[in-house]
């Protein structure tokens, strides 16, 4: 077995072995994932592991396969090949009902918010509090919205404005807060602060600190290595739909993780070199 000397990467000639700091359970898991479209090969042989109340960034450049790591796990893709468990079970069926009920919220890049509705309502929107198109308990929402958004830090002037009225980063974290409140241990974001301001930026930080902090498990694609490098744990490079390699955070400099992005460093993993 070779164990990489920059970081806490262990790579071995024939079988896939986890970054971990401790021998902690992944509470999610993604084996020899493989998705293709067409002739293009978006995800070739990919392993991922999530730990709970850790920060997993997933970094790449353009059509690294990333994003679509991402919609594969939450259930958007259905993928070729690869098995993915949950709490160490098999996911027999991949789809997002079904990964929603076994603990996984996610937050697509578009945020699909409605910005003629309050932020209250978008929170609720497909939760108990709303059936049938009729809002049942709306001071209950008020409430219930605002609780989730103080206990992310998260100021807003009023859960009642609409959201056609907030800045990008402010519905960001509405988003993000509704993810949170389907009270699921598993966050993933996709890029979260793209197009984001410095200011806007931070905020989103200061949630996945807070999510973190209360034992979820946040996985991030990014392109923001500013961003990965102050608030992940550990760092998935991917290229070309294959992983590049897993760093921890404090045991890796950006100039590798470059290096890993661009192909310019290969590492041995897998049973091959990349």
């Amino acid at each position: 077995m070779d164990q990489s000397s920059n970081s806490g990467l262990v790579m071995m000639d024939s079988a896939y072995t986890p970054v971990a700091s401790e021998a902690k359970v992944p509470v999610l898991t993604l084996r020899d994932a493989w998705k293709l479209f067409g002739h293009v090969t978006a995800l070739k042989a990919v392993n991922l592991d999530v730990y709970a109340g850790e920060v997993l960034a997933i970094v790449g450049d353009n059509g690294a396969g990333k994003s679509t790591l991402v919609k594969s796990l939450a259930g958007a893709n259905r993928l070729d090949r690869g098995q993915l468990e949950v709490n160490q079970e098999k996911v027999d069926r991949v789809d997002p009902r079904v990964m929603r009920r076994l603990g996984l919220s996610v937050v697509f890049q578009d945020l699909a918010l409605v910005e003629t509705l309050d932020v209250a309502t978008n929170m609720y929107l497909g939760q108990p509090l709303m059936r049938g198109g009729l809002f049942l308990r709306k001071r209950a929402m008020w409430n219930g919205a605002a609780d989730t958004l103080q206990n992310l830090s998260v100021r807003l002037p009023s859960v009642r404005i609409p959201i056609g009225d907030l800045s990008g980063g402010q519905r960001q974290s509405v988003a993000i807060a509704r993810a949170v409140l389907e009270n699921n241990p598993i966050l993933l974001l996709d890029e979260p602060t793209a197009a984001l301001g410095v200011r806007e930026t931070a905020q989103v930080g200061t949630i996945v600190t807070a999510l973190r902090s209360q034992g979820i498990a946040v996985v991030i694609v990014s392109h923001d290595l500013e961003f990965v490098f102050e608030f992940a744990d550990r760092i998935q490079v991917m290229r070309l739909g294959e992983v590049q390699g897993v760093r921890n955070t404090p045991e890796t400099t950006r100039e590798e993780i470059i290096s890993l992005i661009t192909g310019l460093q290969t590492i041995k993993a897998y049973g091959s070199e990349l």
